[in-house]
């Protein structure tokens, strides 16, 4: 923690009395909860922007290269910090939009990532907190040595030029985050500002969607953003970009979860796996995407077709952890059984992006980058994505 974190709190010595209650309408006519509100809503009102008085400079003269990438906490922060500086592609980004970044969370070193990334990388920063985080976090993360510090968790943009105007949408949430196992405050929020680039001023907005929701909640989540950003003056040119959580299926629950599985093996596991899982927007999906259209939101040119981000193994331990807090753990026997048939693989496609009034540079404008890290040593469960745009 610095001085001039305006995100510092004194709430930590009250979690294990807020983590007693049962949901979070409990929690909100408490007598505690009411005592504890205006520090909270502070820091759910705050945007910590951190704008330096020199940056890393423009990167190309002619086109705007944006990186999306849910960074899983930045647990591996040495090893993300080296893909973000040194990738041959990444490297040269002059916009990240980052999803999943802690601040005083044991899980990563009690570090402000998103803060910390900006200093090392020469970048300015938005960050804005999503939850106050009561516990250590989920599935294997509760057994992390240590104790969280600011205990935040949120998402980024970061900009190697001039970050104005930050503003936030905050998001209702899909499932009572005070009902799991890993209790929070909070829910999401997608995190914008005016990014000052030579070649024009533009908004970009990092944005994580709900993973515990339904298909049409998603839907919801993202008029809520395209509401709001309609609202905002001047009228600018929008890119949105981050992990939208477009996995098929309806999360809200276990039972409909394991619903949606079988509905996928009455029609067919492969078929699925090759059709569905790599093209949201053709079926399960398909309300979010023909909603940005109608809202003259381009996003078919904007990412690479079937371009998964995230892959799935039987073998993986760490998210089956994770899982295993809102799946029960026999559903796991029908998961692999399932994927027996595709050995125990699948990858789905979670991460976007799209824009009004954004056009893809070239016919290589996108890409999904597969190469920043080893399968079986990730540096995060997501693949970043990667878009070169004018206005």
């Amino acid at each position: 923690m610095t001085e001039h974190d305006p995100l510092s709190h004194n709430l930590n010595n009250n979690f294990q009395d807020l983590a007693r209650f049962r949901s979070t309408g409990e929690m909100l006519t408490s007598e505690l909860y009411q005592q504890l509100r205006p520090e909270i809503e502070k820091i759910f009102n705050t945007v910590d922007l951190q704008n330096r008085a020199v940056t890393a400079g423009t990167l190309h003269s002619d086109f705007i290269r944006a990186t999306a990438w849910n960074i899983e906490r930045g647990t591996e922060f040495d090893r993300l910090l080296e893909v973000l500086s040194g990738h041959p592609v990444i490297g040269k980004s002059d916009l990240l939009l980052l999803t999943e970044l802690d601040h005083g969370m044991a899980r990563s070193g009690n570090r402000h990532v998103a803060r910390e990334l900006a200093d090392s990388l020469e970048m300015n920063s938005a960050f804005a907190p999503c939850y106050i985080n009561l516990e250590k976090g989920s599935g294997l993360e509760i057994d992390i040595a240590g104790e969280n510090r600011e205990s935040l968790h949120g998402n980024a943009v970061l900009s190697r030029h001039e970050l104005r105007d930050p503003f936030t949408v905050r998001l209702v949430n899909g499932k009572d985050k005070m009902k799991g196992k890993e209790k929070r405050l909070g829910s999401q929020v997608s995190v914008g500002a005016t990014v000052m680039h030579p070649l024009g001023a533009f908004r970009a907005v990092s944005i994580h969607l709900d993973a515990h929701s339904t298909q049409r909640h998603r839907a919801e989540q993202m008029k809520m953003i395209l509401d709001h950003v309609d609202t905002l003056q001047p009228r600018l040119p929008v890119l949105l970009g981050g992990d939208w959580n477009t996995a098929t299926y309806n999360s809200s629950n276990s039972f409909y979860t394991i619903m949606g599985y079988w509905k996928r093996v009455f029609m067919g596991v492969r078929n699925v796996i090759q059709n569905h899982f790599p093209y949201p927007d053709r079926y399960f999906e398909k309300e979010l995407f023909q909603m940005l259209e109608k809202r003259d939101y381009d996003y078919k040119n904007l990412n690479v077709p079937g371009g998964c981000t995230l892959h799935y193994s039987v073998e993986d331990l760490a998210a089956n952890g994770r899982m295993a807090d809102w799946i029960p753990f026999w559903c796991f026997w029908f998961i692999n059984w399932a994927l027996a048939r595709n050995e125990g693989r699948c990858s789905l496609k979670l991460d976007w992006f799209a824009g009004n009034n954004i056009d893809p540079h070239s016919e290589e404008s996108c890409l999904v980058a597969y190469d920043v890290h080893d399968r079986a040593n990730p540096i995060s469960d997501h693949d970043p994505i990667i878009l070169d745009f004018n206005l």
